[in-house]
């Protein structure tokens, strides 16, 4: 027999959601069987799975160490590399992702954030291996391998979900900044949809409904700008994959270093003559709105990552 204890960073998911994960190789006919014959049980008691587990409650399972070993997964851990933290607490940390780094795996081999933040809290001592095993942080919003900035994750489940919320709402207002080709001024709310195209993972925007293409918003404002370059703020307003590039890019003013939307003679002239080899966007500001429950230490605050040293290399004024 094999018991657990619940901590406080699994509270609050579906005791069949957990066992899911504890045992994540095991269908979930056998989660069913295994409950119904007691070979599982939760506080002594005989569960259905849908309990809501709380810190403390015991979890006991009446199967061989084959039979558990078999229906778990390895995963490999990484070691830790040093991260650059805007802020934490018991249940959230903003990071500030370096341009280059995956946020989440591509391929089963990659080794991302995600991971490098499980590292991190190993190191810390803020989760063990055996609690890695019922509960994994991870990661609450993506960013582009060469964006840069601003990017959130949960530390506890309640974290993870209360965070995750918030983003799928829109109310966290996610600003980013970025460098333009050439003379932009003022500011505007630009409006227009954006189709994907999955063969080519690359996207156009449309003035107008049609096909699958979907309605998207980003609003800019400037904040210098030159007769060559222009640094621009955007809000997004809705959340597509490669908005900001493609909207931009759409009016004659892609981001400068953009492989896919750019310029491509002036992305080589720009590596050339200052190294730049990624796009200059950065996720800069996140701002939170009034905020109770486990998330009230963030209520109606902002945060902010500074921008990347490229930034600073066109020297606007």
């Amino acid at each position: 027999m094999k018991q657990i204890e619940i901590s406080g960073l699994e509270e609050g998911q579906r005791f069949l959601k957990w066992l899911e994960k504890y045992m994540d190789a095991a269908p979930k006919s056998f989660f069913y069987k295994m409950l119904r014959k007691k070979n599982i049980t939760l506080n002594g008691r005989k569960a259905k799975g849908g309990e809501v587990l709380r810190a403390g409650d015991q979890v006991r399972f009446f199967l061989s160490e084959e039979t558990m070993e078999k229906f778990r997964s390895s995963r490999r851990t990484v070691k830790s590399i040093p991260l650059d933290v805007i802020y934490e607490d018991r249940d959230v940390i903003f990071l500030n992702k370096p341009s280059g780094m995956l946020s989440q795996k591509a391929a089963p081999n990659d080794t991302s954030l995600n991971e490098y933040l499980i590292a991190y809290l190993l190191e810390k001592g803020e989760i063990t291996p055996s609690q890695l095993e019922r509960f994994r942080p991870a990661l609450c919003n993506r960013l582009d391998r060469n964006t840069s900035g601003l990017i959130t994750g949960g530390k506890t489940l309640a974290g993870l979900q209360e965070l995750s919320r918030l983003i799928k709402e829109r109310q966290v207002h996610k600003w980013y900044r970025c460098i333009v080709k050439g003379r932009m001024e003022g500011e505007a709310h630009l409006r227009g949809y954006l189709q994907k195209d999955p063969a080519s993972n690359q996207v156009r925007i449309l003035e107008h409904p049609g096909g699958d293409g979907k309605p998207i918003e980003t609003w800019y404002r400037t904040v210098k700008t030159d007769k060559a370059y222009t640094l621009l703020e955007v809000l997004l307003v809705t959340g597509r994959s490669h908005q900001i590039r493609a909207h931009l890019a759409s009016l004659g003013h892609p981001i400068l270093g953009d492989p896919k939307y750019g310029d491509p003679a002036l992305n080589r002239s720009l590596e050339k003559e200052f190294g730049i080899r990624g796009q200059l966007l950065h996720a800069w500001r996140l701002e939170f709105p009034k905020l109770e429950g486990a998330l009230s230490a963030l209520s109606e605050r902002a945060f902010t990552a500074p921008e990347p040293e490229t930034f600073r290399k066109l020297n606007l004024p």
